[in-house]
């Protein structure tokens, strides 16, 4: 096994370990793209798990920069995750730049920002996962098209919006809240947990800020998945597989805002592979 072999098979078990919504729709990509889209998954989960960690602020400072500054200098790369991600650079168009968006954004999860307006919170959307997406399309290719890239952008960000609404809880207990304050003061919404540990909404304004936040998801959703038809059928079922597994994540939230009160909720593997065939057929739902 080469270098390059050795390095790309790394990424991939990174990917089918960590990535359990993505990984479904990855695995329907042809070998090339899917090996590629494994490297940059596994790059943006190191970055991810920096800023996740439990390592004092200045050594999470450190970690990114080193992150940062070994984009710069990726030919002469040995660590295997990098090493497949130069390779997968050589071969697709893959904007790198991106990946200083990234480090951006979760500089901005590290440092405990918070957002005032939606318009605020778009922008770490943009960072965190707008530049997945537009690293999602390197890989996948595109007919030319003059919005491909803010398709791609608007994918990631549909996703993200459903993370945030997924993880209220539990980015509550970790000290975060990404709902912006301005649209918590409008729904009379104080985050906080009851004597169960649940999400308290007494007055049902978390109820309906949710379900608020979903409708305009849904909005973003729908930009974004212009982006398929411009996709080869593969990439094009990976794309619509990952966006079908998060927005029926949504329209499940949507449904029962309440099921997000006291868990992490997620779909099952039987979902998850339903929504993958559909997707290879050319279906979202």
């Amino acid at each position: 096994m080469t270098e390059i072999d050795a390095a790309y098979a790394e990424c991939a078990r990174i990917t089918r370990t960590e990535a359990r919504n993505f990984y479904y729709g990855i695995r329907l990509l042809t070998r090339g793209r899917r090996a590629a889209l494994c490297a940059v998954y596994a790059l943006a989960r190191r970055v991810d798990d920096i800023g996740d960690g439990d390592l004092p602020i200045e050594e999470k400072a450190v970690r990114l920069e080193e992150v940062r500054k070994s984009l710069a200098t990726l030919d002469t790369a040995t660590d295997p995750v990098l090493v497949a991600v130069a390779d997968a650079a050589k071969r697709y168009p893959v904007p790198l730049g991106a990946f200083d968006e990234l480090l951006d954004g979760v500089w901005m999860d590290i440092e405990g920002r918070s957002y005032a307006t939606f318009e605020d919170l778009t922008e770490y959307c943009r960072c965190v996962a707008g530049s997945i997406g537009r690293l999602c399309l390197g890989v996948f290719g595109s007919r030319p098209h003059p919005d491909a890239a803010r398709y791609a952008d608007s994918l990631g960000i549909a996703l993200q919006q459903t993370n945030i609404l997924r993880d209220i809880r539990e980015d509550l207990t970790n000290g975060r809240v990404y709902l912006p304050q301005q649209e918590l003061d409008a729904f009379g919404v104080e985050l906080k947990l009851d004597e169960q540990g649940r999400l308290a909404d007494p007055d049902g304004g978390l109820t309906a800020l949710i379900r608020h936040s979903a409708a305009r998801a849904r909005e973003w959703y729908a930009d974004g998945l212009r982006l398929a038809p411009l996709l080869d059928r593969r990439s094009g079922a990976c794309c619509l597989a990952m966006a079908g597994i998060y927005r029926q994540l949504l329209e499940r939230i949507n449904e029962r805002p309440s099921l997000v009160f006291d868990r992490r909720l997620s779909l099952s593997g039987r979902e998850k592979l339903g929504v993958a065939a559909r997707a290879l057929s050319g279906r979202l739902s």
